[in-house]
């Protein structure tokens, strides 16, 4: 067998020029001189190409990333150890969890983009052992009235509903918003949540020399090839002749896989698993070798492929779905052949762990690729950037806002009637009613009407509660406060769904990072997070950062989404958003503000696109969800939803339309009636209470009211009534009349 890749591989000239053309920078190329100590080939080169794209490496964020908090008395791993978060919930049991993005796969091909996203974060999962049981979304399009974001928008929930209903997880939540700014890059973020018993989690790593590596799953073809180069780039008119970069998925062949990794588990035999997402081989025999500190021997003529005469380079970066690579125990090889044999699904071994950390890739008994695994990973050889930063110039605009030079004039019933219909307020019932909420529901969503899903465990009372939530614009004006209130929003839904804010995973969705004002937002958004996750005690468990999301037009608001994980000691505890019964008192927690910067109202309606992010503060919030709980634990609390897009109003409709209830309020004449109905001042709840628990309400409340300036502030607004919405003595029409618009106006336009 041949040894010395210089001199038996063809193609072994490349030239600076060529690592240009496959995304590298000279200053990189030389880089890899140094490691290999000679000019890598085509294969090698390509290896690097995909291994050192952002989207594999993190280059230009992992020196912020690592400012992220990452321990806690829960986890049990740190982030980046693992493919996924691991949280212990109790009961011997622990939630594994995460979330990624499939932003320029979906922009391309809509439909295999969304689905193979949702295959791909569902891999993660049960690559640790866990087996899946949720899963959401977190979705950005352009203008609802585009065509081509109708087409994104169809083919992208049909996608997720065709994958995961198939797969056989619920879609228990998800958020979706339309701005301009994502006319051409949608970003579709897929959010998995697996369970699985303490110890018994499987690693991502490689060791024993001679331990056989098998390829199981599917066989491997020419679709995802370059994906993560491809997910390394601007989107532009050329991009659709990267269409063979986009995966094709097969939900039927993961679930077998699932089923058959799943059971080799208990059979002892199994030394570590790695799914193959992007960069497919090439990337899960780096990470497992190098996590093990062991190299591999790997015979790529053995790797059962759909197509004849595949290249090396082409088996190596291919990122067909529906793949995992095991090593197996050497002796124990025939308690894993059975296993997948039973259930149809490829075990071929293509290698073994060697002593050496080289990862040597033959063909045909030629080789063509000898690389250090450590040199293609992050936190090896990958390289590592500090992008310069400067304060965007719109800030200016955003600065010169003047709430005063906007009069209170408009109509509030007219208005509300506007803005009921607006893409990112009205129902998303025409996307969610696509997902199978209930399908493999041994851990079933209640599907209670609540501000975060709440999944009841099985032979528990447990229950865990889960949220995606980002508010982009917001983000967009001010990214520091944008992004404390993108988790903020989150332990706010989770508190006021009975449940304790855990941890989170983020899947950060920017532009170029080499745009200063782009890198700006991401720096400070993720200080922002940082500082809110320490508030809450929500440490970050891993996720995805996905940059290039920006055409000629220029980039994407940037949008760090946050997906929380939350947990109910007791399912009993949970709370309802619904309001339950008329003569129910209403209350606002939280404090009313002169405030409508970067509302739905003050952008959409009136037009200003510039103005400051809503007020926010964390040590105001904090308090918030601290009452909140305790008084859920007293158990005065009927329902509760947090204030959010389209303030107050939005949020009282929202408790009625979902019981059918109606509700009458007053405004408070201290404050412009367009800010006190429709402001989105963060910090703020509403609850409904039994007349009769008024006292223990009260009594509650003062003991969280001090003299410090973000004591809990609450305010009786009126009563939950009949079958009208009625404000300040006007009847503003019955509860069905408002919710017949809310619920056609995103469908009307699909």
């Amino acid at each position: 067998m041949q040894t010395n890749v210089e001199t038996t591989n063809k193609f072994s000239q490349t030239t600076v020029e060529t690592a240009e053309q496959l995304g590298l920078t000279a200053d990189e190329f030389e880089r890899i001189i140094g490691i290999l100590g000679r000019i890598p080939n085509f294969t090698e080169l390509s290896m690097y190409s995909a291994m050192w794209s952002e989207h594999c490496s993190y280059k230009n964020s992992i020196v912020w990333l690592k400012s992220l908090p990452h321990e806690g008395d829960r986890l049990l791993v740190k982030a980046g150890e693992e493919n996924a978060g691991l949280v212990d919930i109790g009961d011997g049991y622990a939630c594994v969890f995460k979330i990624e993005s499939h932003n320029h796969p979906s922009a391309i091909e809509p439909f295999q983009g969304a689905a193979t996203g949702v295959g791909g974060i569902h891999r993660d999962i049960f690559t640790m052992g866990a087996r899946p049981i949720a899963a959401l979304n977190s979705l950005r399009f352009g203008n609802i009235n585009d065509k081509k974001t109708q087409h994104l928008v169809r083919g992208v929930v049909k996608g997720i509903g065709h994958y995961g209903n198939s797969f056989g997880v619920p879609t228990v939540a998800g958020e979706a918003y339309f701005e301009n700014c994502y006319n051409t890059n949608p970003l579709v973020n897929a959010m998995s949540v697996g369970l699985v018993k303490v110890g018994q989690t499987v690693s991502a790593t490689s060791h024993g020399a001679g331990n056989p590596v098998f390829i199981v799953g599917s066989a491997t073809g020419k679709d995802g090839i370059g994906g993560a180069a491809f997910a390394s780039a601007n989107i532009t008119e050329d991009s659709v002749e990267d269409l063979p970069a986009v995966q094709v998925g097969d939900p039927f062949q993961e679930k077998k896989l699932l089923e058959a990794c799943l059971e080799i588990i208990p059979t002892g035999a199994l030394i570590g698993m790695q799914d193959m997402g992007a960069a497919g081989i090439t990337c899960s025999t780096a990470e497992m070798s190098a996590k093990g500190g062991h190299g591999m021997i790997i015979h790529l003529d053995k790797v059962p492929t759909r197509q004849e005469n595949m290249k090396a380079w082409e088996i190596l970066l291919s990122e067909s779905q529906e793949r995992m690579l095991i090593v197996v125990q050497k002796g124990k090889e025939e308690d894993i052949l059975k296993i997948f044999d039973k259930w149809d699904l490829h075990c071929v071994q293509i290698g073994e762990v060697t002593t050496d950390k080289q990862l040597k890739f033959y063909l045909h008994s030629q080789l063509e690729a000898d690389i250090p695994a450590d040199s293609l990973v992050l936190g090896g050889g990958a390289p590592q950037y500090h992008r310069a930063y400067t304060e965007p110039e719109y800030f200016e605009k955003v600065k010169a806002f003047d709430i005063h030079k906007i009069p209170d004039t408009l109509d509030p019933q007219f208005a509300a009637e506007r803005l009921v219909k607006l893409p990112n307020i009205a129902s998303k019932r025409w996307i969610y009613t696509q997902y199978d909420s209930t399908v493999g529901a041994a851990n079933a969503s209640t599907n209670a009407p609540s501000d975060a899903a709440v999944v009841a465990l099985k032979d528990s009372k447990k229950a865990l509660v889960l949220t995606t939530d980002c508010n982009s614009r917001y983000v967009y004006v001010d990214p520091h406060i944008g992004g404390q209130i993108a988790v903020a929003e989150a332990a706010r839904n989770i508190v006021c769904s009975g449940g304790e804010p855990v941890a989170i995973t983020n899947c950060l969705n920017f532009g170029n990072p080499y745009d200063p004002e782009v890198y700006y937002q991401f720096v400070h958004a993720i200080k922002g997070i940082a500082e809110a996750c320490r508030k809450f005690n929500t440490p970050v468990t891993g996720g995805n950062v996905s940059f290039y999301n920006q055409s000629p037009d220029g980039a994407v608001y940037p949008t760090p989404t946050i997906g929380m994980l939350g947990l109910l000691d007791n399912i009993a505890d949970r709370i309802t958003l619904d309001f339950k019964e008329s003569g129910h008192l209403i209350y606002m927690l939280g404090r009313s503000r002169n405030d409508i910067s970067s509302s739905e109202y003050l952008h959409k309606l009136i037009g200003i696109e510039y103005s400051p992010a809503p007020h926010f503060h964390l040590e105001e919030e904090h308090r918030l969800h601290q009452t909140i709980a305790k008084l859920n634990k007293a158990g005065i609390i009927q329902s509760a939803h947090d204030v959010s897009e389209g303030g107050l109003f939005v949020t009282l409709l929202e408790s009625a339309m979902s019981s059918g209830l109606g509700f009458d309020i007053h405004t408070n004449p201290n404050f412009r009636k367009d800010a006190f109905l429709f402001g989105e001042s963060q910090s703020r709840a509403i609850v409904t209470i039994r007349p009769e628990d008024k006292e223990k309400f009260d009594a509650v409340l003062h003991t969280v009211i001090d003299a410090t300036e973000h004591s809990i502030k609450f305010e009786k607004l009126g009563v939950v009534k009949g079958e009208h919405v009625v404000i300040d003595g006007e009847d503003w029409g019955t509860v069905a009349v408002w919710k017949q618009p809310y619920d056609i106006a995103i469908e009307s336009h699909l």
